[in-house]
């Protein structure tokens, strides 16, 4: 009874446990959907034109007949649908559609042969798809299984030549093999194309990359997609991580970002961790730092700085005239505050002051605290994620007696200007280039708007597409190997009616 009580108490931690809150949420609404609808409908258009049907050959009686050379000439895809379907599927459908072919025919009888084209059309198509949805071990996003129906209603042939009321007598036997060659080749084609080209788009979304030479970003998926009937949800780690250190792991405490709205094409979310986590890798890094030494000290600043520490360089000569050197060191990971108002990241950090004569080890003159509040704006540029920082309060102290702290009130202003012209606009610059956003290559946010929350905020946008789903495929699709030997050219239909 003691140990059920106790397996009830550790349940909710252990549910806690599962779950890890994602870093990063993206929702795809139906309106965006509606989008990708439209590019996929190009697609598949493009793969069943691209539908090869095997040979029909054989005989009746005297009659000896070979189909051959099949081609898709026209589609027609009059009507479709894309829609999500619980829990992790995608649905497309076609209905009535027409496909309009030609090939050549071989017709042997006694002693007369006939050669031609033949054209005919397929009406009715109704094609259905169910795509399943899944992350893949690497934590990626993959169409993992697909379900295809493929039907033709009707087939019509129309025959021309010698033999063509001979044609219109066997067009029943002929059409009826073609329309079930036809509708054996629709599945496979969309199989393929699912399961292997659009998968290869999907391989564009960075999972685990290189965000500049000090850290990374880790995009993998936490969990299979989560589909409602207007929406696909997709939880991402969105950890960032120092490249010297890449199994090193950060414990997300932070709120999980939830997404209500449905206007917009997608919602891209992040929570305070997503930004505390790139805070603590560049601070493992080790990269917190700026050091401004001799000429890059601002002269108003150098001029007071001697003059505050006069005493101190006084007792040091010959070293009265050795450059200044100042070294901005951030003490521990600096803190992100998300809320409705707006963003600030907490910063603490010690400013070391010394005099550095060649030849001779540093003096230090003083050793200061800095307590520090930015105010950050964040904002979408293409698929890059951006930060500008701005600072907003500023304090510094010192850290051996508040009567030196008092000493270094004359200080604030002018460090503060340092930080503003000097300091910010480096920042700033090392963080122009942002962060990606898992999109697929060729896909592209507009219109972006960001909403404040309590720890996190949204990025509500609308899409569309820069490159076609094709144009993606053919970039990175395998160059075709050569072969060692030349291969013969495929040979041509046979003309010998003996052959058929």
């Amino acid at each position: 009874m003691a140990a059920g009580s106790r397996l009830l108490l550790l349940l909710p931690w252990l549910v806690m446990a599962s779950h890890s809150p994602p870093g990063c949420k993206i929702r795809i609404t139906s309106k965006g959907l509606d989008l990708v609808k439209q590019e996929g409908l190009r697609f598949v258009e493009q793969e069943l034109q691209n539908i090869t049907v095997s040979d029909l050959h054989g005989k009746e009686g005297q009659f000896h007949y070979n189909i051959s050379q099949v081609k898709v000439v026209d589609l027609q895809l009059a009507f479709s649908d894309l829609h999500f379907q619980p829990q992790q599927h995608l649905v497309f459908n076609i209905s009535n559609a027409s496909i309009s072919l030609c090939f050549r025919r071989q017709l042997l009888y006694w002693f007369f042969y006939d050669i031609g084209s033949i054209n005919a059309s397929a009406d009715g198509v109704h094609i259905h798809t169910v795509l399943q949805l899944a992350k893949d071990e690497a934590g990626r996003l993959k169409i993992s299984n697909i379900t295809c129906n493929a039907s033709i209603a009707r087939m019509h042939a129309g025959f021309s030549g010698t033999l063509r009321k001979v044609y219109e007598f066997l067009s029943t036997f002929i059409v009826t093999g073609m329309r079930f060659l036809l509708s054996q080749q629709i599945c496979p084609s969309l199989e393929h194309a699912s399961l292997v080209l659009l998968n290869s788009v999907l391989d564009t979304v960075p999972v685990r990359n290189y965000v500049d030479e000090h850290i990374g970003i880790d995009y993998s998926l936490l969990r299979d997609p989560a589909v409602s009937t207007d929406t696909l949800d997709l939880d991402f780690k969105g950890m960032f991580f120092p490249r010297a250190r890449e199994n090193q792991e950060l414990e997300n405490h932070a709120v999980e970002p939830v997404i209500k709205e449905t206007e917009r094409m997608v919602y891209v979310a992040f929570s305070e961790y997503f930004f505390d986590s790139a805070m603590h890798a560049y601070f493992q890094a080790g990269v917190l730092a700026i050091e401004l030494q001799g000429e890059k000290v601002p002269k108003d600043l150098e001029v007071l700085l001697r003059a505050t520490f006069f005493g101190t360089i006084f007792m040091l000569s010959p070293a009265v005239d050795a450059p200044l050197r100042l070294v901005l060191q951030v003490s521990a990971p600096p803190r992100c505050i998300i809320k409705p108002s707006g963003t600030s990241v907490s910063v603490s950090a010690f400013l070391n002051i010394s005099l550095v004569a060649p030849g001779r080890p540093p003096v230090q003159l003083s050793s200061m605290a800095m307590e520090t509040k930015l105010s950050a704006k964040v904002f979408l540029q293409g698929k890059a994620l951006r930060v500008q920082l701005d600072l907003r309060r500023f304090r510094i102290y010192s850290k051996q007696s508040a009567l030196e702290s008092l000493a270094l009130f004359s200080l604030q202003a002018p460090l503060k200007t340092l930080l503003q012209l000097t300091i910010m606009p480096i920042i700033n610059e090392r963080t122009k280039k942002g962060v990606q956003i898992p999109l697929p290559e060729g896909m592209d946010f507009t219109k972006e708007v960001v909403t404040n929350h309590a720890g996190f905020l949204t990025v509500g946008a609308d899409l569309h597409f820069s490159k076609g789903l094709r144009e993606v495929i053919e970039k990175y699709r395998p160059a075709p190997t050569t072969p060692a030997y030349p291969s013969s050219r495929p040979a041509e239909p046979s003309m010998d009616p003996h052959q058929l």
